[in-house]
């Protein structure tokens, strides 16, 4: 009984925000996040590494023991630690440690642990911005529900690329403007399409540069589509709304309601340690 009390606690604090010292809890972590990113940033610049060298090796295993033992928590307090193991999160935590391990095989792979900036994902749900966590949810949905008609639109811009990059090639093709072969004249479509212009292609001839003038122009028409597709199933979806950090013990998934008793993606009790019998 005292266990299962310890395991309820921990979890709490681990992983809720809800409380204050499960808020504190992870504003520390976050401080430490910070600091570790700050930390494999300036490792990597031979004059920083050359003077503090040492210092930054002992700071980065504290940092990495720390939010070891940081994971192992979360998957001991988890009823079911292997959903936790293949949530997102549990993903990100795992891969923000792996780096510093894998260097004692592979040299150089401790600068990986860079990927810890995302766990500043969190600052989201512990200062309870639930706005942003709301909008940020209505665009996933809206961008997966869009999906199929972003798949077909890239496409056909794949489609159109390949065809004025073959076109450009006939154009000048054998001058001395970079348009060597069919996939350089690609990219430069690719390049003049998006409005990103590298310059590091450009066509000589009169026609050459008419096609892409013709392109350029064609590139702001093209930026507007996708734009339009997410917008229009944003305004269309409105979702649900989520507005606590509670997250069930089962599944890891959050997202309920304030009042809500039971999670809404497996049934799971979210104060109990038993589940619920259906």
């Amino acid at each position: 009984m005292a266990n299962r009390q310890n395991r309820d606690r921990i979890h709490e604090i681990v992983f809720e925000a809800d409380t204050p010292t499960g808020k504190w809890f992870d504003i520390g972590l976050l401080v430490l996040i910070v600091c570790s990113v700050i930390v494999v940033m300036l490792e990597s610049s031979d004059e920083w590494y050359q003077a503090y060298g040492p210092v930054f090796i002992v700071l980065e295993w504290m940092f990495t023991i720390v939010f070891t033992i940081e994971y192992v928590l979360r998957l001991w307090v988890t009823i079911r630690p292997l959903k936790y193991a293949l949530s997102f999160y549990g993903i990100i935590d795992l891969i923000a440690i792996l780096p510093s391990y894998l260097s004692f095989f592979l040299a150089g792979t401790q600068y990986f642990v860079i990927i810890r900036i995302l766990r500043l994902l969190r600052v989201f749900r512990i200062f309870k911005l639930g706005k942003f966590l709301t909008e940020g949810d209505q665009l996933r949905r809206a961008l997966i529900a869009s999906r199929n008609k972003i798949t077909v639109f890239l496409f056909a811009v794949t489609l159109l690329v390949v065809l004025i990059g073959a076109v450009m090639y006939l154009i000048e093709g054998g001058s001395n403007t970079g348009f060597s072969s069919i996939p350089r004249a690609v990219y430069w479509a690719i390049v003049t399409l998006t409005t990103v212009g590298y310059g590091d292609i450009t066509p000589q001839t009169s026609v050459g540069q008419f096609l892409s003038a013709v392109v350029m122009i064609l590139g702001y028409a093209i930026i507007a589509v996708p734009t339009g597709i997410v917008t229009n199933e944003m305004i269309g979806n409105t979702g649900a709304k989520f507005t606590n950090t509670q997250v069930c013990r089962y599944c890891t998934r959050e997202g309920h309601a304030n009042d809500a008793i039971y999670c809404k993606f497996c049934g799971g009790r979210l104060n109990e340690a038993h589940p619920v019998n259906h």
